[in-house]
């Protein structure tokens, strides 16, 4: 079996048995069809910390332009070093991504009896803290007036729903209208296929319970596309359930009547959820918990936001002796 069917079989393991999407299983085949072109004619039982050293001073130094020229130019160059200073190369979490897949790969492939380098021996690449995408309380409180003044009750839902519980953008769009309102919690699917559970908000029920009084159509979709074209689909009783990009464009309508000029997206209403629990009080275990996250590392990106708490200390207890 060569290696492109090894990737295959991995790809299907990984969706079916792993339970991993198919937006994660097209990623691994990317990143493993980049390491099985730099191998080209060598065998995977062949390769040694040397060859490994080399796979990774290649993505290092790889061009990251999304252009037709620079993908051309990996691909002629992609069993060489590419070396200019002035290009644009990719990242370091771009290159840990790469490096993720590859070993969850060497993994099961060893587990599948092959031999073949160990994947415990690569190590991520060191990576500086993320920063994160934030609005202050002044622009959030902007974006719930435009969207309120805007009387969208699916719109208002959105907002209210996403600030409520913290949710994925994707976890939003998977939810059905079946949700028992006379309880403030709801389970949702995440990651992996994850269960965990989220609390509503009084606001967000009555958002909830609004828009579901004005609906007439028996979409299960809890939220749904409301354009001509998606109409006329619900008519042949289609499902016409709101898209992720959809709700993207919706919270960049909203922030625009805001004025709000830096990014806001759905994912930053779910930073806002975990910054607002954190600073109110919350510990980092039961916010890692309501967003979700495998692990607490993930978490840990919003203590750092949280620093307004640290200053009103500081304020108060610094320099006080007479």
């Amino acid at each position: 079996m060569n290696l492109t069917e090894y990737k295959n079989q991995f790809l299907e393991y990984t969706e079916i048995e792993k339970g991993r999407s198919r937006l994660t299983a097209r990623n691994y085949d990317h990143y493993i069809s980049r390491f099985i072109t730099f191998l080209g004619s060598e065998n995977i039982d062949s390769i040694t910390d040397a060859k490994m050293r080399e796979y990774r001073l290649f993505l290092n130094r790889l061009p990251s332009e999304n252009t037709s020229a620079s993908r051309a130019r990996a691909v002629k160059n992609q069993n060489k070093v590419v070396s200019s200073v002035n290009v644009k190369t990719l990242d370091k979490k771009t290159q840990n991504y790469h490096l993720i897949a590859l070993r969850a790969f060497l993994k099961y492939m060893r587990k599948h009896g092959t031999l073949c380098y160990d994947p415990e021996k690569i190590e991520l690449a060191k990576t500086s803290q993320r920063e994160l995408d934030l609005v202050t309380d002044a622009e959030l409180r902007r974006l719930f007036e435009s969207v309120s003044e805007s009387g969208n009750l699916r719109d208002i839902l959105i907002i209210d729903l996403l600030f409520s519980t913290g949710l994925r953008v994707s976890e939003l769009c998977a939810l059905d209208r079946d949700i028992d309102l006379s309880v403030s919690e709801l389970s949702v699917r995440g990651k992996g296929g994850k269960i965990r559970v989220v609390f509503i908000s009084d606001v967000a029920k009555q958002s909830i319970k609004n828009y579901l009084d004005k609906r007439v159509d028996i979409d299960e979709a809890l939220i749904i596309d409301n354009s001509p074209r998606a109409q006329s689909r619900l008519v042949k009783q289609e499902s016409v359930r709101l898209t992720t990009r959809s709700v993207e464009r919706i919270i960049e309508k909203y922030s625009a009547l805001a004025g709000i000029s830096k990014k806001c997206t759905p994912h930053v209403l779910r930073h806002s959820f975990a910054t607002d629990l954190l600073y109110n009080g919350a510990d980092l275990r039961t916010v890692q918990m309501m967003l979700g996250h495998a692990s607490i590392a993930t978490t840990q990106i919003y203590t750092n936001v949280t620093n307004k708490f640290l200053r009103e200390q500081w304020e108060k207890f610094h320099n006080k002796r007479k």
